[in-house]
């Protein structure tokens, strides 16, 4: 089949470089239909239900709305987690499916269940709904809105709310509603400023006085707010629609509103209570600069969008919505991914562009032909259209790791063509150049390397298999690369067996001469001794390969382990964590002094905190914690440290002055993708499980004070379980009974008076804005007042609450985490200074020594950790099956376990200088460095099966095992060189780069290149050596036959 593939290119040599075309021009229509993406989305498949449940403390939530909801989701098809998270007015159940499945029926299944969830639930507590259809890599830019005032900084404090109610009305009404028609946005989350409500303030001593109960206020601006249908009449020749006005328009006409009458006078709403437009009771708030609040907004996209194509539409809306907005205001990007997509994308290109120049310049000086050297360069960008083809084919997208799957493979692109045309070559400049049978001499000399290229390339594309295998996170990023690689690769073997011999048939027609540079004509000399000496004394030759090998591997464990080098982003985020009953206005404060000592570093272009949780749908998080986002400068402009690590330390040091704050630094993608793949924001985490939350707590503390001891902890911190500070109104049954009083009629003061509750809404135009009935300010927020606060009773009898329930302040829980139907706390913290897999067996030991656990209470470590451990377990299952298969492809090859296994055992010794190169770079173990071995191990077997296969050829035309080897190495010893420096040098920019993503991709290329040196080391001269050895006690045993 291959011999007529090869004699079909030439005989129709026309055609093929037709084709040929025809795939440039299709290779650069995919590459422009392409998304592309800063790096792959590594979220898992999740469905995110929220409820809220206005005015529940922790406790109440996890009960009457997480347990109901969360309930209903176990068992679903295909569900491997349920976890939940408790907080006061707030309920959020994650449902995670296995990889895989559809994210539409997904969501499908959680919806139809959700209308039991919905069932379960007290009425008035709350409605649970699905989250935005956004991913981990969803909050793609973020932004604030500034007018002159804000810019100006000179406000008053009324001034200023006024200036935050304004915009905040503008951001909902205006510029959010014009964001999410652009497509590819899935929602746009409000944060920060204060939203805009009418609110009747009700005075409960007017009350009293004028004999109304707080219900009938309520019910009276529900009443009073509507318009209503009347059909239609005819009058003379026209139709006449009706319409019944009664829609709220102003202030006084909700203070008009009648609630009773006395004597013939009406009592009005203005008689009992102050009407006002004010602000939201929040939750939440946005800081930026040092300046104090502003308006702020996060976009989120939809799963599956193009990021960049996203971004590009969203910020040319946001330019068009400027142009409309009132005089003075202004949307202002603070962070998007664009950046962040660019220098991926240019770390790669880079990358590919000079490893291409160096591989070109390798082909030229060794093949001395400029002809045949671009004859072989032009493989490259043919193979790459091909995969951009595939890739639009199959709906993967251009990112960071599968362009780098591009980068690493530039080199093994070209081997079947170096191979190819070194051979073709060869012959005809043995031939003289002869003009007489050009298309018959390339014939045989394609027919002679034809088999071997197929069953090398073959073998490289299934040395990759493995990557298939990998599951969660490192499934996500490393699949991506394994299948461009492979469409690169058969893209390259189609186009070595095609292209390649009708170009040669072509333009190698005139005289050819082989020419040698300087450099290959020494290694042409000295080698011939060295092999001569290694053949000679094979015993020694081997034993130094097997010391250099055990040597080797003792530097493993001196290594460390980890499961990814970590990603520059650009940018920082320090999460800052505060007692657990600190209030929204002192969290502001803090932040705002936060912010100003980091705009004391010269590095920092800007900082933005976000404090607390926006709308339902974004982070849950509580007023204690604040997100400190940090946008920094370029690295060349950096003063205070030369490495972001560095930066990182100064700004702890600094930043630890502030008292009662605990910080955590990470980076806006990777903080996000940690929380929603673990439920935690940190690298690892020790997650307790368990019923009682004071022996959860109190265990927690146990194993932070352990783990606090081991080298290289950072960021250490328990979740704040405890800590928030409550006012209890327990309802005294006895005392309600002797006065014919309901629980529901002491709980709707606490409800309604105290939290306050929306009667209806008053709109204006598109705008909408709750009708808030509630107590005032002074009131609500004096205990002793509260104590005072009337309740009615039959008979129009009037009591204070405090005879009716006890009041007291107390502690309770700031939120309840659940996971696979147990509570659970977490003990969190980062690794630095150190490699991740030293540091977590040194943490479980330490632990497991120290601290004992009740019955009924059981550890889990996960984050980073666990994936780093199940993909190591996996690849340590599929790399041995991976090498049985390729044995076998070898025995299919050869017909011959012995040659077989000579090849394969050229794999192990590919070790040497990988492991070195990793030892000498002070660089980890993580999965991308065993990517690397992976890719070595094609390389390394490649040019085995060419040496083989010539030595063998030679042997079935006579030649003994030694002529066989020393003419065999002779004649290959170019391609073999060309395509170890080919596969070496195109690595060589991404061993050196330094661009945003090249974290990633160093150790996998450190890997390739180091490992390179040894293994073309080996077999240039053990390999020789041990067919010498085989095949010569072949012959011995064959004679005394």
């Amino acid at each position: 089949m291959i011999d007529r593939l090869l004699d079909f290119s030439l005989k129709q040599r026309v055609l093929v470089i037709v084709l040929a075309v025809v795939l440039t021009g299709a290779g650069v229509y995919s590459l422009t239909r392409l998304p592309i993406d800063a790096f792959p989305d590594v979220t898992n498949i999740q469905v995110q239900v929220f409820t809220e449940a206005a005015g529940l403390a922790p406790e109440e939530v996890e009960k009457l709305v997480t347990f109901p909801v969360e309930s209903v989701m176990n068992g679903l098809p295909s569900v491997t987690q349920v976890r939940s998270l408790s907080k006061s007015g707030l309920s959020i159940v994650t449902v995670v499916f296995t990889d895989g499945t559809d994210i539409y029926f997904a969501r499908q299944l959680v919806l139809e269940r959700l209308q039991t969830a919905r069932e379960r639930i007290p009425e008035g507590l709350g409605t649970p709904e699905m989250g935005p259809l956004s991913t981990g890599m969803g909050q793609i830019l973020m932004y604030v809105l500034e007018d002159r005032h804000t810019r100006r900084g000179d406000l008053t404090p009324e001034q200023r709310d006024a200036c935050l109610t304004d915009l905040r009305t503008v951001q909902d009404w205006m510029v959010k509603y014009q964001l999410r028609t652009v497509p590819g946005i899935t929602d746009i989350l409000s944060f920060g400023g204060l939203v805009k409500q009418y609110q009747v303030l009700v005075d409960p001593d007017k009350l009293t006085a004028f004999h109304i109960h707080l219900r009938e206020v309520f019910e009276a601006l529900a009443k009073n707010n509507a318009n209503a249908p009347g059909g239609f009449i005819e009058h003379h020749a026209e139709q006449y629609i009706v319409r019944g006005i009664g829609m709220i328009k102003t202030l006084d006409d909700i203070r008009n509103i009648v609630l009773a009458a006395e004597d013939g006078t009406p009592i009005r709403v203005r008689d009992v209570a102050e009407v006002v437009v004010g602000p939201e009771v929040r939750q939440g708030a946005v800081t930026m600069n040092g300046r104090g609040e502003v308006v702020s907004a996060i976009v989120l996209q939809l799963k599956g969008e193009n990021s960049r194509a996203v971004i590009r539409r969203a910020t040319e809306k946001i330019a068009a919505i400027n142009k409309s907005l009132p005089k003075g205001v202004r949307v202002k990007t603070y962070y998007d991914q664009a950046d962040l997509v660019e220098k991926c994308i240019g770390t790669v290109r880079d990358a590919l562009l000079e490893g291409g120049v160096l591989v070109v310049l390798v082909l030229v000086l060794f093949l001395g032909n400029l002809r045949s050297a671009l004859i072989v360069a032009v493989n490259i960008p043919l193979s790459v259209l091909i995969c951009f083809i595939l890739m639009q084919r199959y709906g993967l997208s251009a990112n960071l790791m599968s362009l780098g799957g591009l980068a690493i493979g530039i080199g093994m692109l070209v081997d079947g063509s170096v191979v190819m045309v070194e051979n073709i070559f060869r012959h005809l400049a043995e031939g003289g150049g002869a003009r007489r049978d050009v298309r018959g001499s390339v014939s045989s000399a394609a027919r002679e390397v034809g088999q071997p290229i197929v069953f090398a390339i073959a073998i490289i594309i299934v040395v990759f298999l493995p990557l298939f295998t990998l599951q969660g996170i490192e499934g996500k990023m490393f699949k991506p690369m394994a299948f461009t690689l492979s469409f690169a690769m058969l893209g390259s073997l189609v186009l070595s067996l095609t292209l390649a011999p009708a170009l040669c048939s072509l333009l190698l027609r005139g005289p050819v001469h082989e020419w040698e540079n300087p450099v290959l004509r020494l290694i042409r000399k000295v080698y011939p001794p060295l092999l001569r000496a290694a053949m000679k004394q094979r015993a020694l030759t081997v034993a130094l390969a097997v010391a250099a090998l055990v040597g080797s591997l003792l530097l493993v464990p001196r290594l460390g382990s980890e499961f990814l080098p970590e990603l520059d982003e650009g940018s920082l985020l320090i999460r800052a964590t505060m007692l657990p009953s600190v209030s929204l206005t002192q969290s502001v404060k803090i932040a705002t002094q936060l912010e100003r000592l980091v705009l004391s570093f010269p590095e920092v272009e800007s900082v933005v905190s976000k404090i607390g949780r926006a709308e339902v749908g974004g982070d849950p998080e509580d007023v204690n914690n604040d997100e400190i986002h940090i946008m920094l400068k370029p690295p060349t402009q950096w003063k205070t440290a030369k490495t972001k690590e560095a930066l990182v330390e100064a700004m702890n040091e600094k930043l630890s002055t502030m008292p009662g704050v605990a910080l955590n630094f990470s980076q806006p993608i990777a903080t996000r993708v940690d929380e929603l793949i673990s439920g935690v924001r940190a690298q690892i985490a020790i997650k307790l499980f368990g019923e009682d939350l004071d022996t959860l707590v109190a265990k927690a503390d146990e194993i932070q004070r352990v783990v606090s001891t081991v080298r290289g902890v950072a960021d250490l911190a328990v979740e704040k379980v405890a800590g928030s500070a409550m006012l209890e109104i327990e309802v005294d049954r006895t005392a309600i009974a002797r006065y014919g009083i309901n629980v529901a009629d002491v709980q709707e003061t606490v409800e309604t008076a105290i939290g306050g509750k929306a009667a209806s809404q008053v709109i204006q135009g598109e705008k909408r804005f709750d009708l808030f009935l509630r107590l005032p300010k002074g009131v609500r927020e004096d205990v002793d007042r509260i104590s005072n606060l009337w309740v009615s009773a039959p008979g129009d009898e009037h009591l204070p609450l405090s005879q009716l329930a006890r009041i007291r302040l107390t502690e309770g829980p700031v939120m309840i985490s659940r996971e696979n139907a147990q509570r659970r706390i977490a003990i969190q913290c980062n690794v630095r200074g150190r490699d991740m897999g030293s540091f977590v067996a040194e943490a479980q030991r330490k632990v497991a020594a120290q601290v004992k656990l009740p019955a009924g209470y059981h550890l889990e470590w996960g984050g980073q950790f666990e994936n780093q451990r199940r993909a190591m377990a996996t690849l340590s299952v599929v790399v041995p099956v991976t090498l049985l298969l390729i044995f076998l492809l070898l025995f299919m090859s050869f017909g011959s376990l012995r040659h077989a296994g000579l090849i394969i055992l050229n794999v192990p010794f590919a070790l040497v200088g990988g492991i070195l190169a990793l030892y000498l770079r002070d660089l980890h173990l993580s999965v991308s460095a065993s990517v690397g071995f992976i890719a070595l191990f094609g390389v390394a077997v490649l040019n085995g099966v060419v040496l083989v296969s010539y030595f063998n050829q030679l042997r079935q035309e006579g030649a003994s095992a030694e002529e066989a080897v020393l003419r065999g190495v002779q004649l290959r010893l170019r391609p073999v060189l060309m395509t170890a420096l080919v596969a070496g040098l195109g690595l060589l920019p991404m061993v050196f780069a330094t661009g945003t993503g090249s974290e990633i991709q160093k150790p996998l290329a450190t890997v390739v290149v180091g490992g390179l040196l040894s293994s073309t080391l080996l077999t240039l001269l053990v390999l020789p050596t041990l067919y010498h050895w085989f095949e010569e006690g072949r012959e011995e045993a064959e004679v005394e036959v």
